[in-house]
């Protein structure tokens, strides 16, 4: 009788994804809202020496990206740090927590690249072909602009790796422009070398915490490589290939932010690039390259966020319905379209909380935010990784030194700490996001009872 009324067999995903394009969707995933939005906040906090918080942040992540790889290439499914959880810990609430945590960063993520194409890019484009009395209020935008993600995503959107491609050139190539602008301004003497070792502590504050406190805002703009495990059921031969594509990848996305915060340093004094804000790299466009056509880049950083924030409020929507679907949330939120086949309901849902984050938080906070829980999600992975050692599988595959996962953990417990000078406002952010997960699975429990998950199953 099971067998008449089981499901028939599903067939395996097309594995079409060789090294190259896995390289090009792992820089894709890196580059974006991070860079074009925070570098002026970085600066705040550190001074001069720009580049280092970015070093630090590759660093950190350069050393969970190893946890990942040993993982992804001993389990080669789609499920990421919610089945790596599972599997070590088999804490069900545990599990559950760490998917909710990395979809509130999708939504975090997604809410501070709303308030980059409000309050920066969009604006600069006005300027340029409108009178500057022409206003538009950028929350207004920011809310406007994120309803506009919710209809693309209610219509249903797919996008190849392939066009990932065209989109990581289109985004790499504003920074390019920013690294030639560094270029030309060195050989023609410009710029001042002295600030790139500048170090400036707020009042009270040491040299160790101004460094930290910075790095641990620059963490954002090194998120996104541990998406394309996801994509692990769609490589050809992921155990060969993936732990070449991954950290190579994070080595150019890694090597071009060091050199966007060198040129930035160099041009514009670290206290005029944090009034800048968002709109720092725009500035320095405007004081290396005068003549450069400032709405040519704005349209490039408005493309930029567009894409990040798309990104990442599908994958938002799809945890919240995958995790409907095994019945760990409130069943509400499966709800499929009957017309478009969209999850319509996890699709209003995210798009709410990300509606209520762009007005009410700023985008260093969002930045901020998005960093927290996403370095306490390392920390669980990194300590997943040597857990489930203990775990043999059959095949070989990628196998890091004991030392990289025990100093990730603990790097990136550091940064996620008070210790790290990190702004209270990231864990007020935090703590209400993960809130509204604990309600939604208390209301579960109390409808459904204890339920049993496969986090393999919540991105599909």
């Amino acid at each position: 009788m099971a067998e008449a009324t089981s499901a028939p067999a599903q067939p395996e995903l097309k594995r079409a994804i060789g090294p190259k394009l896995l390289l090009f969707f792992v820089v894709g995933d890196i580059l974006g809202t991070g860079i074009y939005a925070l570098t002026g906040n970085v600066a705040g906090k550190i001074g001069g020496a720009l580049w280092l918080p970015f070093l630090i942040a590759f660093v950190v992540a350069f050393l969970t990206a190893f946890s990942y790889l040993e993982l992804v290439g001993k389990y080669p499914r789609a499920a990421g740090a919610a089945l790596y959880t599972n599997r070590a810990f088999k804490i069900q609430f545990l599990t559950f927590m760490v998917a909710f945590a990395v979809m509130s960063s999708g939504i975090t993520s997604a809410s501070s690249a709303a308030l980059a194409f409000g309050k920066t890019y969009l604006q600069s484009v006005i300027k340029e072909f409108f009178s500057d009395t022409f206003t538009v209020s950028a929350t207004l935008v920011a809310i406007l602009f994120i309803i506009g993600l919710a209809l693309i995503n209610f219509r249903g959107v797919s996008e190849s790796v392939k066009a990932n491609v065209v989109l990581t050139c289109i985004e790499l190539s504003g920074l390019v422009i920013i690294i030639a602008i560094g270029v030309y301004a060195v050989l023609a003497g410009d710029g001042d070398p002295g600030r790139l070792t500048q170090v400036d502590p707020a009042p009270n504050q040491t040299a160790l915490v101004a460094v930290t406190s910075a790095t641990a805002l620059a963490f954002f703009a090194m998120v996104g490589f541990e998406d394309s495990v996801n994509m692990a059921e769609e490589v050809r031969d992921p155990v060969r290939i993936f732990p070449r594509a991954m950290l190579w990848g994070m080595v150019i996305a890694a090597l071009i932010y060091v050199l966007v915060a060198i040129t930035s340093s160099l041009l514009i004094p670290a206290d005029e690039l944090s009034k800048a804000g968002s709109s720092a790299l725009l500035k320095v466009v405007q004081v290396g390259a005068p003549g450069f056509p400032l709405w040519i880049f704005s349209l490039i950083g408005l493309f930029a966020v567009i894409n990040s924030a798309l990104i990442n409020m599908l994958m938002a929507s799809r945890l919240i319905y995958g995790m409907s679907n095994e019945r760990i949330i409130p069943r509400v939120f499966g709800a499929v379209h009957p017309f478009r086949r969209t999850p319509w309901i996890s699709i209003v849902f995210t798009s709410g909380v990300a509606i209520i984050l762009v007005s009410t938080a700023d985008i260093a906070k969002l930045g901020g935010t998005t960093g927290l829980l996403l370095l306490v999600v390392f920390t669980i992975v990194n300590i997943a990784v040597l857990v489930l050692r203990k775990e043999k599988v059959e095949h070989e595959h990628f196998r890091a030194p004991t030392w990289v996962p025990v100093l990730g953990a603990l790097t990136c417990a550091y940064l996620a700490s008070p210790l790290s000078g990190r702004a209270s406002a990231d864990y007020e952010i935090a703590l209400y996001l993960l809130a509204a997960g604990l309600v939604l699975w208390l209301i579960n429990r109390v409808v459904h009872g204890k339920v049993e998950f496969d986090p393999e199953k919540l991105r599909k």
